[in-house]
């Protein structure tokens, strides 16, 4: 019978793999994640883009101890006795080196693929319970709305159960992960703040002691500040949107920031003209040693994995910059 994951380890810091790196590059890139010193990589599942399992078993077999995170599966997407499958196939062929990572996916892409559902919020609780029971090799639950595994058993189960982190953002949904997972996956921007109300909202019922959470944030780093702080604004396009309002109502300036949006025409006028101050809280950039700061806020606000997702056109040799703040590590 597989044991449960391992308590996860405060003060992790990983790194995105960029969906848009060219193909070639994925896996050098990994390779050098591993070399930096990058405690993870999370692997990114975007329609129309590269896929998340096969990206997973790709820099799982191509790296040695590094932990990859799958950031993440749509729920709708697929089948969950088949997802299961796959991943307790990752996790038996790279003991303790897999995160599973379950979301509701993007309602637009979602729709145009065909899979969203009426009820959202009920299939992710569905799902992530059939998941978690089958990678434990328990028998899949009673039927549900959407979820029909009742009875169902993996013949082939890990020895290390990998956690399964919901990748949500809303109260209703962060409170659905403390009730059937193992933790959060929160997007970017994961600001110290975003980072308490989610873990409120996570409650006292969660599932484990000691919940996963990983936090995504737009990086740069170099020794010039201001050319830090100029490269990631590029990442920062989006946040004055309505869908990442869970991420700005926290902090003390959202107001502000959304009167910003309002009076700019345009994402990319909005980014390169907010207040510095806004892109240190909003990021992780600046120095070295700013950076390692911005990271280390972010575990103290109760992230267990910071991860960072490379700003600028060329992310092997952002990736190497981001790898100076790890040299400010106490």
């Amino acid at each position: 019978m597989p044991v449960p994951h391992a308590l996860p380890a405060r003060g992790r810091v990983g790194v995105v793999l960029p969906r848009d790196l060219p193909v070639a590059e994925v896996l050098p890139y990994a390779r050098r994640a591993e070399e930096l010193g990058f405690d993870q990589i999370w692997v990114v599942e975007d329609l129309g883009w590269r896929g998340g399992i096969a990206q997973a078993a790709s820099v799982l077999a191509d790296t040695t101890n590094v932990t990859v995170g799958i950031g993440i599966l749509p729920a709708g997407a697929r089948n969950v006795c088949f997802a299961a499958m796959e991943l307790a196939t990752l996790a038996q062929l790279h003991p303790g080196r897999v995160l599973a990572g379950i979301g509701h996916g993007m309602p637009d892409w979602m729709r145009r693929a065909g899979s969203w559902p009426d009820s959202p919020l009920t299939l992710i609780k569905e799902y992530t319970t059939a998941l978690r029971r089958l990678l434990r090799g328990e028998p899949g639950p009673a039927n549900g709305r959407y979820v029909r595994c009742e009875g169902v058993v993996l013949t082939e189960t890990p020895d290390i159960v990998p956690p399964v982190v919901l990748g949500v953002r809303g109260p209703r949904s962060q409170k659905a992960a403390g009730e059937v997972a193992d933790g959060l996956l929160l997007a970017e921007p994961a600001a110290p703040a975003y980072i308490t109300a989610s873990l409120q909202h996570l409650g006292t019922a969660a599932t484990t002691a000691a919940p996963e959470v990983v936090t995504y944030d737009a990086a740069a780093v170099d020794d010039d500040e201001e050319a830090a702080l100029a490269r990631v604004r590029t990442g920062l396009e989006a946040i004055g949107e309505p869908d990442l309002a869970a991420h700005i109502d926290p902090l003390p300036f959202a107001a502000e920031l959304r009167a910003h949006r309002a009076a700019c025409p345009d994402a990319r006028h909005f980014a390169r003209t907010m207040p510095a101050a806004w892109v240190r809280e909003l990021s992780v950039a600046g120095t070295p040693s700013q950076a390692r700061a911005a990271i280390d806020a972010r575990h103290a606000a109760g992230a267990t994995s910071v991860v960072l997702a490379p700003a600028g056109p060329d992310a092997l040799a952002s990736l190497d910059s981001l790898a100076r703040a790890l040299d400010q590590r106490p």
